[in-house]
């Protein structure tokens, strides 16, 4: 199951891969996010680790799956395309704010 599971829920302007039905694995914040992009109002671009992560994290051993990197990587340059700016680079920073959520 956990090499094809998607554990990161992108949205923006552009994007959105969540909506409000999906609370239990996008947490309130998450689905709320997802939704509001969906209808078209301005929220900032960002994304969601899902409550699937959470889980798998606290039922091995506090170990992340495998397949999360690559999609936080892919959740990281999808903000950095919407805003123009890239992440850790010291003339144009992507700041960020991580909040949290979830339901487990």
């Amino acid at each position: 199951m956990e090499k094809n599971t998607k554990y990161v829920f992108k949205f923006s302007e552009n994007v959105s891969e969540g909506d409000r039905t999906m609370k239990a694995l996008l947490g309130g914040k998450g689905a709320n996010l997802s939704e509001m992009c969906g209808i078209g109002l301005p929220v900032p671009p960002g994304f969601t680790i899902s409550t699937e992560a959470c889980a798998y994290f606290n039922d091995h051993n506090f170990s992340w799956p495998d397949a999360l990197q690559q999609q936080i990587e892919q959740g990281i340059r999808h903000v950095e395309n919407e805003m123009g700016a890239k992440f850790g680079d010291p003339k144009n920073p992507l700041l960020v704010s991580v909040r949290s959520g979830a339901t487990v």
